[in-house]
């Protein structure tokens, strides 16, 4: 099973140690987007940014879409757009009031990605 993790959160005012597990998870800018394997080092990374990056498990069909529309083949993430309609909140998903995007978004992932392409 693969897991997209998209960052949402920028880079102003983030930890050293956020920075680092975001530098090796290579999601250096906003909006951009890595596919993994659902290893434990990888969860616990995940887990130390849950914060700031929205995440998920990927199907096959989002999976091929990204690789087509990315230009260049070589690298190993995703830029991507501004979600089309705009970000509900930069709240937790499934919060009691919230609509956010920022977590564990299961399989509605999919959904924020093909806004994004």
């Amino acid at each position: 099973m693969n897991i997209a993790v998209i960052r949402i959160a920028g880079q102003v005012g983030i930890r050293k140690d956020i920075a680092e597990t975001f530098d090796r998870l290579r999601l250096r800018r906003k909006y951009s987007c890595v596919v993994l394997e659902e290893t434990k080092e990888n969860l616990g990374m995940i887990k130390k940014v849950k914060d700031f990056v929205a995440f998920g498990e990927i199907d096959d069909s989002t999976y091929k879409e990204l690789t087509e529309k990315r230009k260049t083949k070589i690298k190993n993430f995703f830029r991507l757009h501004p979600p089309r309609g705009g970000i509900d909140s930069k709240k937790h998903f499934g919060e009691k009031r919230g609509k956010g995007v920022l977590g564990n978004n299961k399989e509605k992932i999919n959904d924020l990605i093909r806004r994004m392409l």
